[in-house]
């Protein structure tokens, strides 16, 4: 049988160990494992793998070995409680085997999980759980949690009072760092506030969060929206000498100014604006790009956003000038512009 994403995420918390099994498949490996470590956690409690009662079978193992998931389904453990026989790295190849098992299972056997990467509907593993009256085939995607998995993970960790702008800022977290990161970010919070009964605020999420990727060219885009030209020539010659290529500079500052000018021609106001910008502003630049956004206004942001994109055509024209040079220029008369 198929779960939908809600009913994934339930059962995942608290799997039924009366069903023969689960598929978890998806692109994601990470998203996949953390799902398969969820659910093998609820069956066999913390003491599960030390008391034997987990079997690890990779796909590559029983591929020559047949047998070994229907013997690790039927066996007899020697501590009392739920058994898993669990396949990683699964796909069609390991099919004979998993079918005779699901098919020869039964009540007082191991639960089977397998996990796989990304099945077509024509895959013969998600036809046999999809179709099977008591199995379960859950596809995993790239998606951001949503606030109700969010509150789950901070329920788990421990953190029970959060301020709404705090988890606002969580939110955007979430779509923007991958699983694992998030909830080592919620975890590093649960430390944070450990002994603290405060509500948890967005200086604590801010304190806990890693920083970004992208900070370098932000760094130089926040120069130049700011006005600050004296510091715009060092920052670029620093940037060249990491790799930056002038047109990743054209094409950032050209997302900047973007969200700027949507900001500053929000009705709601500028924070409602990045509120709605995709793909989502980090929490801990929102109050900076508000600032630039009021500070600039949409008219003069219109201008900015004319000259970047004749600067791009530029960039990209097959004239022979000196790339970083045209960037700068450009750079310059923006942070000019913010002046005045």
């Amino acid at each position: 049988m198929k779960l939908n994403a809600r009913d994934a995420r339930a059962f995942f918390s608290k799997p039924d160990a009366k069903r023969t099994g689960l598929l978890i498949y998806g692109p994601d490996a990470m998203r996949t494992a953390m799902r398969r470590q969820e659910v093998i956690a609820a069956l066999v409690g913390p003491q599960g793998e030390e008391e034997m009662r987990l079997t690890r079978i990779p796909a590559s193992e029983l591929r020559k070995d047949k047998a070994m998931l229907m013997d690790a389904v039927t066996a007899q453990g020697f501590f009392p409680g739920q058994r898993v026989a669990f396949v990683e790295e699964a796909n069609d190849t390991v099919f004979p085997s998993v079918e005779a098992a699901v098919k020869e299972w039964r009540e007082g056997d191991a639960f089977i999980v397998i996990t796989a990467g990304q099945l077509k509907p024509t895959s013969k593993l998600r036809k046999l759980f999809e179709g099977h009256n008591n199995s379960y085939a859950a596809a995993i995607y790239a998606d951001p949690p949503g606030r109700d998995e969010i509150e789950a993970i901070l329920k788990k960790a421990g953190i029970a009072d959060v301020a709404t702008d705090a988890m606002s800022d969580l939110m955007d977290l979430g779509r923007i760092l991958d699983p694992g990161d998030f909830r080592q970010t919620v975890e590093k919070l649960s430390l944070y506030k450990h002994g603290d009964m405060t509500q948890v605020t967005p200086e604590d999420v801010a304190n806990c969060a890693p920083m970004t990727s992208e900070a370098g060219i932000d760094d130089a885009l926040d120069i130049v929206a700011e006005g600050r030209f004296g510091e715009i020539g060092p920052i670029l010659t620093k940037l060249e000498g990491q790799g930056i290529q002038p047109v990743r500079l054209c094409i950032g500052a050209n997302q900047h100014f973007r969200k700027l000018f949507a900001a500053a021609s929000d009705p709601g106001g500028p924070k409602a604006g990045l509120a709605r910008a995709r793909p989502p502003v980090p929490y801990v630049r929102k109050d900076r790009l508000a600032r630039q956004a009021r500070g600039w206004g949409a008219p003069k942001l219109e201008q900015a956003l004319k000259l970047l994109t004749d600067t791009d055509l530029q960039l990209r024209s097959a004239q022979p000038i000196p790339q970083m040079a045209l960037v700068e220029r450009a750079m310059i008369r923006l942070a000019m512009m913010a002046r005045n």
